[in-house]
């Protein structure tokens, strides 16, 4: 297995960006979605201090998660050590209803503005270093809100700004009025929509980070999870691809990526971890967890170089069974 650094490699958040940890960590799941039962915010506090101990400096949350909790979480984790931080939160989503996950969404003016102020509160800072649209709105053109989230930077309170789940059209309307530093959706060994649909080439043809959420399939990649390993408020459960058929049909593919992780000497997430790496320079995932142990097994995934083999094994991977939501 990758040994653990003492700092992990580093690539740079989009063009004359900062240098970021290569992993990031996604501090969601810390106090949303998954796994009520086993949320611990003091121990999810020492999972973000020993990120920044590695190098895992990019810190991704938003003001959705709990709602708000996950900021209020982060801005205690970091006080005091603001200046080892990348810090990235979003604006864009509300809740509708937190039992079921339903989720709406507010790209207004207004609402960012509101919202760009709540979550520096939150967080116990003066500004972030990126600033996200979290999803686009259908009642709210882009150009209007890239134009508000534009003026927040203007303001001092982001110093970049950064796009969720979007498409090449959208990301050729928001460059137009302020630079893309970022784009953050969904890739890994089984969701490359981002690859099919051209925009993890536009990030690297524009200097613009890509930063992949679930990289690890929602823990499904790791080989670790089941039908019965989800409680009834984990997100999980409602999920298309995690139905038990879906999960027995996906077999395949954790299977494969298991007989490659034996190959490299290395854990079938950390495997899944380093194809998402190799998808490009310009690429910094950030899979979430709660515990020190796989935090520190992420991180070892930034020096696990694949094989030609091994990437061309994960490549021709089957599509999965079920829909991402």
């Amino acid at each position: 297995m990758p040994i653990v650094p003492d700092r992990i490699p580093t690539r740079a958040l989009g063009l004359d960006g900062p240098l970021v940890g290569a992993v990031g960590l996604g501090c969601m799941g810390m106090s949303w979605a998954y796994d009520a039962s086993q949320r611990d915010d003091v121990r999810s506090v020492e999972v973000i201090h020993r990120a920044l101990d590695l190098g895992v400096t990019l810190l991704d949350t938003s003001d959705v998660y709990g709602p708000f909790t996950n900021e209020e979480l982060v801005g205690r984790a970091i006080a005091g050590r603001r200046d080892e931080v990348v810090l990235a939160t979003k604006a864009g989503l509300v809740v509708e209803d937190v039992a079921t996950y339903k989720l709406g969404r507010d790209g207004s003016p207004e609402h960012l503005r509101r919202a760009i102020d709540g979550s520096l509160q939150r967080l116990g800072v003066d500004h972030v270093d990126l600033y996200q649209l979290h999803r686009v709105a259908a009642d709210t053109p882009l150009e209007e809100s890239w134009t508000a989230l534009a003026e927040i930077a203007a303001a001092g309170k982001a110093t970049r700004l950064g796009l969720s789940e979007v498409t090449v059209d959208e990301l050729d309307a928001a460059h137009a009025i302020h630079p893309v530093a970022s784009v953050q959706s969904e890739l890994s060994l089984w969701t490359r929509d981002p690859i099919e649909s051209g925009v993890l080439a536009w990030c690297a043809e524009h200097g613009a980070a890509f930063i992949p959420f679930s990289p690890l399939g929602r823990g499904y990649l790791t080989g670790a999870i089941s039908a019965a390993s989800f409680e009834d408020e984990d997100f999980r459960s409602h999920n298309p691809r995690f139905t038990r058929e879906a999960l027995a049909q996906n077999l395949a593919i954790v299977d494969a990526v298991r007989a490659v992780a034996a190959a490299h000497e290395a854990t079938a997430g950390q495997v899944a971890l380093a194809w998402t790496l190799a998808q490009g320079e310009h690429v910094i995932p950030i899979p979430g967890t709660k515990r020190v142990a796989y935090l520190e097994e992420n991180a070892a995934a930034a020096t696990l170089a694949l094989t030609p083999d091994g990437l061309a094994a994960l490549d021709a991977l089957p599509a999965p069974a079920g829909a991402r939501y």
